[in-house]
C-alpha cells in the first residue's frame, strides 16, 4: 500500500507545479481542517496552479507587460484594483507607493481624524443646546 501511494503521490507532483506538502501545510494551518483527503489536496493545488495562471497571464495581457515583454508586480496590483474578479486580492497585492508618500497619507489621515473628531463633538453640544 505505501508503495502504492508513493507511486500516486510522484504522478501528482508530475501533474502539478506547486508543491503537495507546502499546500498542506497551508490547509492543516485552517482550524477547520482536521484531516486532508489526498484527492482534496491534489484538486486544492491544482485549482490554485490554475488560478495563478489565470491571475498572471490576465494581468500580463492587460497590464504593460506586452511592451516590456514582462510581468511585473504593477501589472498584478493594477489587475486586482481594476478588474472585479479580482478584487478580493487589492490587500494582498496593493499599490507600491513610496514611503514618504505613504507618511504623508498617514499624518493626513491623523489630521483629518482629529478634525473630525472636534466636528462631532461640536454637533453633539449644539444637539444639547436645541
Amino acid at each position: 500500500a505505501e508503495m502504492a501511494a508513493a507511486r500516486l503521490s510522484g504522478t501528482e507532483n508530475r501533474l502539478v507545479s506547486l508543491p503537495l506538502s507546502r499546500i498542506r501545510v497551508i490547509m492543516k494551518s485552517s482550524p477547520e481542517v482536521s484531516s486532508i483527503n489526498q484527492d482534496a489536496l491534489f484538486l486544492t493545488a491544482k485549482a490554485t496552479e490554475l488560478f495563478v495562471q489565470y491571475l498572471a497571464t490576465y494581468s500580463y495581457k492587460h497590464g504593460r507587460g506586452k511592451e516590456k515583454n514582462a510581468l511585473t508586480y504593477t501589472d498584478l496590483s493594477h489587475t486586482a484594483e481594476e478588474c472585479e474578479t479580482f478584487q478580493f486580492l487589492a490587500d494582498i497585492l496593493p499599490k507600491k507607493i513610496l514611503a514618504s508618500k505613504y507618511l504623508k497619507m498617514l499624518e493626513k489621515e491623523k489630521r483629518d481624524g482629529e478634525v473630525r473628531e472636534d466636528n462631532d463633538e461640536g454637533e453633539e453640544e449644539e444637539d444639547e443646546d436645541k
